[in-house]
């Protein structure tokens, strides 16, 4: 069984929208595929209509933006209730801060580069958490960066003068609230140090698994050989589960649907552990 459990649509910063992520899934060979955009589950229900189309199980879930002593995390949240008012609360919260961010981030760099919100909106779907991506393809548009990558190697960096940060969820609370709402957590890309200058401490993990979070982010374009035998060496101290995933954001990014994939063993527990069902055809 093929199972990509870390993909974004239009709803966030992907490409696709949620009816073309479940296209592609099923062009490539996917049995399962995670839709789990950034701090929203607006996109569930368009992709559960394209199931029975595409013959592609859906695994819903979110991305959450969380924090741990001023360093970044996300927190892959799956089969949460999505009428959970804690979480909702926390989720809405966590877009209004990236929407005011990215203005402010956009107000910074147009008194050096050529671009304005307007810009960035363009760069936009229906329903979109605007974030530092869709800023990337407005200075790409522009004709200031080649492409994302180069972007998010400049001015977009975390160590930028043009860097704002957002307001994001304690990553213990975040596993707990998570839980609360019935869903299951598992981190993602938690070795990507190629995203920011620190990582999260392996103590934040222990707390983390104390407060119900299931599994590592394992196998991940950003993480090397090296970086993939630590997370796993981490998992088995922690007894935690492991995971990959390809991160797929369509044209946005260079990875590709089922690069990486979760072991069945734990999708089984997912579904055992969360208060929704797979979408199945």
């Amino acid at each position: 069984m093929r199972i990509d459990p870390h993909t974004h649509s239009t709803c966030s910063d992907g490409t696709d929208s949620p009816e073309q992520l479940m296209e592609a899934a099923a062009a490539a060979g996917l049995d399962v595929v995670g839709l789990t955009d950034h701090d929203t589950t607006a996109g569930w229900a368009q992709a559960a209509q394209a199931v029975a189309r595409t013959g592609v199980v859906l695994l819903r879930g979110t991305e959450v933006s969380c924090a741990s002593e001023g360093v970044t995390l996300h927190l892959l949240a799956y089969l949460h209730r999505e009428d959970d008012p804690a979480l909702s609360s926390a989720l809405r919260r966590s877009r209004q801060s990236r929407g005011l961010r990215a203005r402010r981030m956009v107000e910074l760099l147009g008194e050096d580069y050529p671009v304005t919100w307007q810009d960035v909106l363009e760069q936009c779907g229906e329903d979109t958490v605007v974030g530092r991506p869709h800023i990337a393809d407005a200075l790409v548009a522009c004709g200031a960066f080649p492409d994302r990558s180069a972007a998010f190697a400049g001015p977009l960096a975390t160590g930028s003068p043009y860097y704002v940060p957002h307001w994001a969820l304690d990553a213990v609370e975040a596993c707990q609230m998570v839980r609360a709402a019935g869903g299951v957590p598992v981190a993602a890309h938690p070795r990507a140090l190629s995203r920011q200058r620190r990582l999260v401490p392996d103590q934040t993990f222990a707390a983390m698994a104390e407060a119900g979070l299931a599994a590592l982010e394992v196998n991940h374009r950003d993480h090397g050989p090296g970086q993939r035998e630590e997370t796993r060496a981490l998992a088995r101290r922690l007894g935690l589960g492991t995971s990959g995933a390809s991160d797929y954001h369509g044209t946005g990014k260079p990875n590709r649907l089922g690069e990486n994939l979760m072991p069945p063993e734990l999708l089984e527990q997912v579904v055992d552990e969360g208060a929704l069902p797979l979408v199945r055809p």
